[in-house]
């Protein structure tokens, strides 16, 4: 039984405050995260707890690589075909099976920690599954979103959501410290479990409205996914947004990895220091996903992709001109990364939502985070071993002078899709 919530409709939105737009959609869009909120949190936390046995069970970086790529491998390999399923049946269901897929792997390894220490291997498959249920349940939340936000609302409903993953990123690893230092693996697991089966509970009782590829006239699988890169190539504006934000994860997400070793190395901090600069991040993350979510983000929302990438390069960039006894200050540049890469991330998901037929919006959003999630191991393959060579200061250097111009090119390249949105606005 649904709570019977109809997807938000207003005659005149344009005249709403911002407080009275949140207000008119906010059940909806609440009750679709609310569940998510304890499912991305127990994630984040058994995510934390399983990195950190394999780091305490090999010691190897290359086993923590192996897990971050089997992270990775479902979404590059699966998310075309992920998105048909999802522009076909109903994405409240494909969400729920996803949340039970990620609790029975969970409740498997608790089982198996039960009976004995699990091989590698196995944890490594575990990995893989719950990462094969990201596949299908993240971008089917973003293509249910537009069933219950207005068109004019999405960027700051893109915000609001951001805030919840961003609060469950950087609660999670903390909890996760907290439960393998208070209770065995067999237990911890049984945290995803919980946190999944309040998920499905949650989303049990939304009610999504139908959207325009349920119930369509089925054709071959293979032309359906042809369907997602035929709306991607026809959409110029949409190829001209993904390519900075392509260029810009490839280069700039191995600074994550990265981070720890800039602290330790070049700035000689220890733990805290390192642990401090990753808060710095995450604050910066939430400040701007609020900042959105509350002010609805910017109208224009190409300039803002483009200037994400030019500031993260303008941060590296100072970030590596800094000198060693400069820590204090590099937190503060640690903090406006987090608060530059939400600038740009958001306005491109809800342009994705505002253009692509709902038919089609699935097949999209699942083959552009593939062809994004593809550059982020293409940029840790090749980050790591220039960083070594050329040291890690240096190499936000090099960064920055890749993404300055990264940004500049964007935002020439697309500041007429901007111009034209608002004079379609205007003659509305």
């Amino acid at each position: 039984m649904g709570l019977g919530i109809a997807p938000w409709s207003s005659p005149r939105p344009w005249r709403l405050s911002p407080m009275e737009a949140i207000k008119a959609w906010r059940k909806p869009f609440i009750a679709l995260y609310a569940g998510q909120a304890f499912s991305l949190l127990s994630s984040s936390a058994v995510q934390f707890a399983i990195i950190w046995w394999i780091t305490l069970k090999t010691g190897s970086a290359i086993s923590l690589t192996i897990a971050s790529a089997l992270g990775l491998l479902p979404q590059i390999l699966i998310g075309p075909f992920a998105g048909v399923i999802i522009d076909r049946y109903k994405r409240k269901s494909i969400m729920i099976i996803a949340d039970i897929g990620v609790a029975l792997a969970g409740l498997a390894l608790g089982i198996f920690f039960y009976f004995g220490e699990p091989s590698l291997a196995l944890v490594y498959a575990i990995l893989f599954l719950r990462a094969l249920g990201d596949t299908f349940h993240k971008p089917a939340l973003q293509a249910a979103i537009p069933q219950v936000v207005p068109e004019e609302e999405l960027t700051r409903a893109g915000g609001l959501g951001q805030l919840v993953s961003a609060l469950s990123s950087m609660a999670g690893p903390m909890f996760g410290a907290l439960l393998v230092n208070l209770v065995p693996m067999r237990f911890v697991m049984l945290v995803d479990v919980g946190g999944a089966l309040l998920a499905v509970l949650a989303l049990s009782l939304v009610r999504l409205p139908d959207h325009a590829g349920q119930g369509a006239l089925r054709r071959a699988f293979h032309k359906e996914m042809q369907e997602g890169f035929l709306a991607i190539r026809q959409n110029k504006a949409l190829i001209r947004a993904t390519i900075p934000v392509f260029l810009t994860s490839m280069v700039f997400m191995p600074l994550g990895s990265l981070l720890p070793l800039m602290v330790r190395q070049y700035f000689l901090g220890g733990p805290m220091y390192a642990g401090l600069a990753q808060t710095m991040f995450s604050i910066g993350m939430l400040v701007s996903a609020l900042a959105i979510g509350i002010g609805g983000g910017s109208k224009r929302p190409f300039a803002m992709i483009s200037l994400s990438s030019f500031l993260l390069g303008a941060c590296s960039l100072i970030g590596g001109l800094l000198p060693p006894s400069g820590f204090w200050f590099f937190c503060v540049i640690v903090f406006l990364i987090g608060t530059t890469g939400m600038m740009g991330s958001i306005p491109y998901m809800a342009y994705i939502q505002k253009s692509v037929a709902a038919e089609r919006l699935g097949k999209v959003i699942a083959t552009v985070t593939s062809i994004i999630s593809l550059g982020i191991p293409l940029g840790m393959l090749s980050a790591g071993p220039i960083a070594e060579r050329v040291g890690v200061g240096n190499w936000m250097l090099g960064v920055g002078f890749v993404l300055m111009p990264i940004g500049a090119g964007s935002y020439l390249s697309t500041k007429r899709f901007d111009r034209r949105a608002r004079l379609d606005k205007a003659g509305a």
